[in-house]
């Protein structure tokens, strides 16, 4: 099999398999499969070797991979990484993958944090976050918290990756945090459980249940952090949420009736609210 039919081969079986990005998918696999070696990228190395031969090793290889993507296995825990707020992220299915969406709440983050501040990330998930905000704003301690063992695993690696200085502790939301913060960040499963059944399968069945799952209406996790975080964010401390684009006014609402003000919407790229902020009186 020569390259051009590798991709070829693969575009028609992720096709086959209803992947929407079929093509873009099985260039990725192919690339991620050969390893070009030197200053080469891959697509330099493709258009002077298309018609040449695949080393058998590696179609096996491309073979393995195209079947777990046919499968709906997401193409980043295969790969094993993604790309997040323009830094790379190790990712596997103990984390929900970093969405472009995210990085919404990342970039309003990098406004309301100062150097010397304390920020805390509650279900930091694969680190993106908080590693996205102390890349970009110096001189600030980040702590990070998950419930899962796991997803700290991960959270930790990214951080070594990209350089940044992180504490992260295993909590369930505030129960093991101590101290106080002048900025706390969240994006908190906020999904209701009974819409998860509908998601695409790379998510449902895939992706960690618990980063997913926010109870019956998806506002559990909006209601507990608003609720519990009074003795850990200083006055004049701001907080901020990823939300689904359909739950603004609802953890807008919650967040004034646990006194905040200066309560607001931030939109994504696509134009659905994507972010709700406020400060602590």
């Amino acid at each position: 099999m020569t390259y051009r039919e590798a991709t070829a081969v693969g575009e028609k079986i992720l096709n086959r398999a209803g992947i929407a990005d079929a093509k873009t998918d099985a260039w990725l696999l192919l690339e991620m499969v050969c390893r070009v070696e030197g200053n080469l990228d891959f697509r330099s190395f493709y258009y002077l070797h298309m018609e040449d031969e695949v080393p058998e090793e590696q179609v096996h290889e491309y073979e393995i991979t195209l079947k777990k993507r046919a499968e709906h296995v997401p193409l980043q825990y295969i790969v094993g990484e993604t790309e997040f707020m323009g830094l790379r992220f190790k990712v596997n299915s103990s984390v929900l993958i970093p969405r472009q969406d995210t990085e919404t709440l990342v970039e309003e983050a990098i406004k309301a944090v100062k150097p010397g501040m304390r920020v805390l990330d509650l279900c930091t998930g694969s680190g993106c976050i908080i590693v996205g905000i102390l890349h970009n704003v110096p001189d600030v301690t980040g702590v990070a918290v998950d419930i899962s063992k796991q997803a700290l695993n991960v959270a930790k690696e990214n951080a070594k990756q990209n350089d940044v200085p992180v504490l992260f502790e295993r909590s369930d939301l505030f129960d093991n945090v101590s101290g106080t913060y002048d900025v706390i960040v969240s994006n908190p499963p906020y999904i209701p459980t009974d819409v998860i059944a509908g998601l695409m399968p790379e998510v449902r069945d895939f992706e960690p249940m618990e980063a997913l799952d926010g109870k019956e209406d998806g506002l559990y996790f909006y209601r507990r952090i608003a609720a519990e975080c009074a003795d850990y964010l200083v006055p004049g401390g701001r907080i901020l949420f990823e939300i689904g684009f359909d739950q603004g006014a609802a953890v807008c609402a919650i967040l004034r009736e646990a006194g905040f003000t200066d309560v607001a919407v931030v939109r994504d790229l696509a134009g659905n609210d994507r972010v709700v902020k406020g400060m602590r009186a």
